[in-house]
């Protein structure tokens, strides 16, 4: 469980909240000192003999804990309703724990559940045409309807989109804030933000409370949104677009999948969208099906890399790739169940009463979660 801010030592809250200490920093310290309560007391002396961090940097950290109130953090927490998942806690998401720097913490309003460890990405621009909108908010629908989280940075355009378009289907979806809890950013988004929290979703963050939304703090954003997500999918973004940092980090430094939408070859818009697939950093996609087989074939480099990361298989099996399943998905389990031997796609789709590329899809999230497996006969439920 997420715990109360009351909970959380001086120290501990200290070191989380001071401005400007990264995990990387904070990991550091506890390396070196062996205990919170050690780093926060350390002289400017004493820090500046860990290994790359200098007199100047060490003078900064000095300078950056004697600024931190854990008191005051606390109230401003409480009056938010915000808990505190630490990095190394058994509800921390293991997908973003596996990224090479995850956040020492996440302030979390709302609720992070289980299902949200079989998540997407949806990034795009801010500045988007009505296509954009169109597809991030119909894209965000089917996935979220087929059992998959939508997360995304909670800014204008895309982002937004695809928060709505989850909360359309009654799906689950994941703000991540590139600013602190008491500062609503982009303010025209208070009301979205309030409504995923009590429609059982999450906004979430690694920046204390009032930290205000600097530029700097996007791109961290953003390595969340990716870390937190099996893959990615850009739906419409400019050749500068910061959705492409996300594609990126997701790409080259997370091991995720990349997919982007196609838009109009001469509209400004989809210039970074089109120069990804054009360069083979991002696979095409037309439909959620698409989607779903491209998280297919990533799912065994998707446990590879949870595993190398110290997350045990079973642990894997039983937290990420399992879960509530939709209408279908249970519908298809009812039916090989039922079936002695494989059975046939086109048969599955008689005896479920579902066309056949609903049951394709559904099939796909079933194999990526470890539970039936496809074969040159047919489909079968994995046993034991």
């Amino acid at each position: 469980m997420p715990r109360d801010p009351r909970e959380i030592e001086d120290a501990t809250l200290r070191l989380l909240i001071a401005p400007g200490l990264g995990p990387v920093t904070i990991r550091r310290l506890r390396t070196h000192f062996g205990s919170d309560e050690a780093a926060v007391e350390a002289t400017p002396g004493r820090l500046a003999k860990i290994q790359g961090i200098g007199r100047p940097t060490a003078e900064a950290i000095r300078a950056a804990l004697d600024e931190t109130e854990p008191d005051r953090e606390r109230h401003a927490m409480a009056g938010r309703t915000v808990r505190v998942i630490m990095h190394g806690d058994v509800d921390y998401p293991p997908l973003l724990a596996a990224i090479p720097d995850p956040p020492a913490a996440l302030f979390v309003r709302g609720d992070l559940a289980e299902a949200d460890r079989l998540a997407v990405g949806i990034v795009g621009s801010r500045r988007c045409t009505s296509y954009g909108r169109e597809q991030a908010g119909r894209f965000a629908a089917l996935l979220a309807q087929s059992g998959l989280t939508i997360a995304s940075g909670g800014a204008l355009g895309i982002d937004s989109e695809a928060h709505r378009g989850a909360l359309r289907v009654n799906g689950r979806t994941i703000v991540v804030l590139g600013c602190g809890h008491g500062v609503c950013y982009p303010q025209q988004n208070q009301e979205l933000f309030e409504r995923i929290v009590d429609g059982g979703g999450a906004v979430i963050t690694e920046h204390p409370m009032e930290a205000s939304p600097k530029a700097a703090n996007f791109p961290r954003r953003n390595r969340i949104i990716s870390g937190l997500s099996l893959g990615v999918l850009v739906v419409e973004a400019a050749a500068r677009s910061g959705a492409l940092i996300t594609a990126r980090l997701a790409a080259e430094e997370h091991g995720r999948e990349v997919m982007a939408i196609p838009g109009r070859v001469d509209s400004p818009g989809s210039a970074g969208c089109l120069r990804l697939i054009l360069d083979g950093g991002a696979a095409l996609v037309v439909d959620h099906a698409d989607v779903l087989r491209q998280l297919d074939a990533s799912s065994t480099a998707v446990r590879g890399m949870l595993a190398a990361a110290g997350i045990r298989e079973a642990q894997t099996q039983a937290t990420l790739f399992d879960g509530s399943l939709t209408d279908g998905q249970s519908a298809i389990i009812r039916a090989l169940e039922a079936a002695p031997e494989p059975v046939a796609m086109e048969e599955l789709a008689a005896r479920t009463e579902r066309p056949l590329n609903d049951v394709l899809a559904e099939l796909t999230l079933l194999e990526i979660r470890g539970r039936v497996r496809r074969t040159g006969e047919g489909v079968q439920l994995r046993r034991g």
